[in-house]
């Protein structure tokens, strides 16, 4: 039997339909008038080419009426079935001629079918198209194992996005505004958003990543960072290298908090982060830090507010902020920052400390009192007893209290639409304490919001939580998922004009629409 073999991806394009030798009187006219190939007519009595059949001698003629009617046959039961008609005894005459004549070896007939543009669809079982062999990949941003990684991540990184964007307004790409990226490699994560600015003191999220690498890890023990620790970061950052080399950027800032602060080996780090990644991080001062958590969260601070106090619990330190806004409230909250310090202790040192995955009521009292004996050495007057209660309140900016708030909420996966923002009154907060104070290890690794990467850090976290309680009672506290990436993006957007630029560019674009109405 004949075979005839094409290649969806690279074989030879089958034959123009109803491209038969059978004369002009023995079949219908085609609608779209004469045939043609190339531009050109084509003559009815010439005998076309069919591609790809066998050009053995025993093979048939190309000019076999038999054989050469079978696709003008296909072709006028497709163009039944798609009108309508039902000819059920002529569509079986053809179906069992068109299955006789196929090859076995041969594609399905559906597999040479054109599209009504001229153009071929190669499909799968699945409708999905096909890519050929000789189809070219793109083109990869990184090389060695980011690459692996990054699209190991992927999934990972679509959920971070979906959460970013449920805060920002306008969610999306605008190609006339300018993009700005923050990064920060931190104790126990290494994050990165790329933003747009929208209205003052907004933006929108145009990408985002987020990665536990534990930089700071045995740091507490040796006082350097690891080799597996600093793999781990390098891999997270040659990801946001990726994610930044496809993006023009207009500014960016890049920094490294308390794990490089304090390991001996931290500048040689990050001079081999340039290396491999080409990424130049710089180290921030525990004030700078301080700062920026307060730009970051300035949105939920109210107008009815008088004074907050404003901490951010990370891996290896913990920023604490006072801040008295006055009748004359700066666009700058960190301007009206009045006290602040900086503890050296992080969920990841204490819980290296004191052990973090079976933590006894005794132990994390042992807790409390070590970060309460840190916050003794800090000179600020008792604000709650200055200002009535509802003009003074908490805020706090971390994983610890984001937790505790999707554990109040009871949420079946962590939402960071219903969290950020978030009220929580002074009895609330101490019964999700103690309620994940009777968890073991493994409940709280079973708990959705807080999962097996944060359960041997949440009661840290709690700790220091508690010792802050204590030292400033509020009836209330505010939840931020959000913090130094954020104050990092509004300071320079703050900084070069972005919003500024924005509403000139929105006055422009309305009066030419307006001229064109």
């Amino acid at each position: 039997m004949d075979k005839t073999v094409i290649d969806p991806g690279n074989g030879p394009k089958p034959s123009e339909p109803g491209a038969s030798t059978v004369e002009k009187g023995s079949a219908k006219r085609s609608r779209r008038g004469k045939s043609r190939r190339n531009g050109k007519p084509r003559d009815a009595n010439v005998s076309p080419q069919l591609h790809g059949v066998d050009s053995r001698p025993d093979s048939p003629s190309k000019g076999d009426p038999e054989r050469d009617s079978a696709p003008k046959k296909r072709k006028r039961r497709r163009r039944s079935r798609g009108q309508g008609a039902t000819q059920p005894a002529q569509d079986a005459v053809v179906a069992r001629q068109g299955a006789a004549e196929q090859p076995a070896s041969s594609p399905l007939p559906q597999a040479k079918r054109k599209s009504r543009g001229g153009k071929r669809s190669h499909r799968g079982p699945q409708g999905r198209p096909l890519v050929p062999s000789h189809a070219p990949k793109p083109a990869a941003r990184q090389n060695g194992p980011a690459a692996a990684q990054h699209s190991s991540a992927a999934p990972e990184q679509a959920r971070l996005l979906a959460r970013t964007q449920g805060h920002y307004r306008d969610s999306g790409s605008d190609g006339s505004a300018d993009m700005y990226a923050a990064l920060d490699l931190g104790t126990n994560n290494c994050r990165l958003l790329i933003a747009q600015p929208t209205r003052p003191g907004q933006f929108r999220v145009v990408d985002a990543f987020s990665r536990i690498v534990r930089l700071g890890e045995g740091l507490v023990s040796t006082g350097r960072l690891s080799d597996d620790a600093m793999d781990r970061a390098v891999e997270a950052l040659r990801v946001c290298a990726a994610k930044l080399s496809g993006r023009s950027i207009r500014r960016m800032r890049l920094i490294a908090t308390e794990a490089c602060r304090a390991a001996s080996n931290g500048e040689e780090f990050l001079a081999r982060v340039t290396r491999e990644t080409g990424l130049d991080l710089e180290i921030i001062s525990r004030e700078t830090e301080a700062r920026l958590a307060v730009s970051g969260c300035s949105s939920l601070v109210g107008r009815e507010a008088r004074s907050v106090v404003l901490f951010d619990i990370g891996g290896g330190s913990s920023e604490i902020a006072v801040i008295r806004v006055g009748e004359n409230r700066s666009n700058r909250l960190a301007n009206h920052i009045t006290h602040w310090t900086s503890l050296p202790v992080g969920v990841v040192t204490l819980s290296e400390r004191h052990g973090g995955r079976d933590v006894t009521p005794q132990v994390f009292a042992a807790m409390v009192s070590e970060v309460e004996g840190l916050l003794d050495a800090f000179h600020c007057p008792p604000l709650a007893q200055e200002a009535p209660h509802e003009d003074f309140h908490l805020i706090g900016t971390s994983g610890t209290v984001t937790t505790l708030a999707g554990v109040h909420l009871d949420l079946p996966r962590y939402d960071r639409r219903k969290v950020d923002g978030l009220w929580l009154s002074d009895a609330e907060v101490t019964a999700m304490q103690d309620k994940l104070l009777a968890w073991d290890f493994a409940g709280r690794a079973a708990n959705a919001c807080i999962g097996p990467d944060r359960a041997d850090l949440v009661l840290a976290g709690c700790a220091i939580l508690e010792a802050i309680r204590r030292r400033w009672p509020s009836q209330r506290m505010r939840v931020a998922d959000r913090g130094l990436r954020e104050g990092l993006l509004t300071d320079m957007m703050a900084d070069d004009g972005a919003w500024r630029r924005n509403r000139i560019r929105r006055a422009q674009m309305q009066g030419k629409t307006e001229r064109k109405g």
